[in-house]
């Protein structure tokens, strides 16, 4: 069993199609998939259902493959360790961001990364937290960026910046006339929330812990877009402290603090336990401390660099 075997497995069950995989490879589909009857003769099992249209791994097969993104994850982890201690290119880096998150940090973070460190790759993916998280434990992204706690004790959280929660109010709004509002007399009848939610800080949020069965939820993660539907539709709205530069004038007037307590989340660069890229991280880190407001940036990492 060779690394080149796994790659070469892994890259079918990407493509699902074996010259698209082998054209990935840089190899002949015959070098290819030689290489995989090889490997599959060595392991006495059957990886790839070749009679299926397209093909597909088999059970057995799927579990193999998940196995080799680890072992490749883990081999290329020896690389990019050497590389961090002779300072050498970062190379690609694959980041999965959460969709509640991505518009107030993506934008921005190319422009940097474009401009201080134009050698590396940036692969994004924007998703919702439980893919993003399986795509981690799979070594298919190398760093995400949540909101924490992400409640997997396989992944190690190393938190970047904390922000508030916002009100955002509709004017028929019974509280609307209130300069700032208590989080405890927060209710689940008018709100609108996204389908990530914000309950699972549920201390910050009584509606979290009642009944949110007559609650509208927008299942995708535009803020943009709920603000809207309370434009439209009436009730309100929670909003991230981030999105107050992005609207308007007239919309901030829609805006409301909240106490009792101030409620807010903490973002975070979430990786795997076994995830050595500390130059990786440190690069992006900066890359943020150049878009988020200093008082918002951890503690820590604003007088220290991350170590692993």
């Amino acid at each position: 069993m060779t690394l080149q075997q796994l790659e070469y497995i892994v890259a079918v069950d990407k493509y699902r199609h074996f010259v698209r995989a082998a054209e990935s490879c840089g190899v002949t589909q015959s070098t290819l998939s030689s290489l995989i009857q090889k490997l599959e003769a060595e392991l006495d099992i059957t990886i790839f259902d070749r009679s299926a249209h397209p093909i597909r791994p088999t059970t057995l097969g799927e579990e193999v493959i998940a196995q080799a993104r680890v072992v490749l994850y883990n081999a290329s982890q020896v690389e990019e360790l050497v590389a961090t201690h002779k300072e050498l290119g970062v190379g690609q880096i694959r980041l999965g961001i959460a969709s509640t998150i991505a518009p107030y940090i993506l934008p921005k973070m190319f422009s940097y990364l474009n401009s201080h460190h134009p050698e590396i790759a940036l692969h994004v993916e924007e998703a919702r937290v439980e893919t993003i998280k399986r795509k981690l434990h799979r070594a298919e992204i190398d760093i995400a960026i949540l909101a924490t706690p992400a409640t997997d004790s396989g992944l190690l959280e190393i938190p970047i910046f904390r922000e508030r929660y916002f009100a955002y109010l509709h004017p028929s709004e019974h509280n609307y006339s209130k300069e700032s509002l208590d989080t405890q007399s927060l209710t689940a009848d008018n709100i609108w929330v996204l389908g990530e939610s914000y309950c699972p800080n549920i201390g910050q949020f009584p509606f979290c812990v009642r009944d949110m069965t007559n609650a509208s939820i927008y299942a995708a993660g535009s803020v943009e877009t709920l603000m809207r539907i309370v434009d439209e539709n009436g009730g309100y709205t929670i909003i991230p402290e981030l999105q107050l530069a992005l609207m308007s004038s007239e919309q901030l007037h829609h805006t409301r603090e909240l106490y009792n307590p101030v409620p807010g989340r903490e973002v975070a660069f979430v990786v795997r336990r076994d995830f050595v890229r500390e130059r990786m991280l440190n690069i992006l880190a900066e890359a943020i401390k150049s878009i988020i407001p200093e008082e918002m940036i951890d503690a820590r990492l604003r007088k220290f660099s991350i170590k692993l």
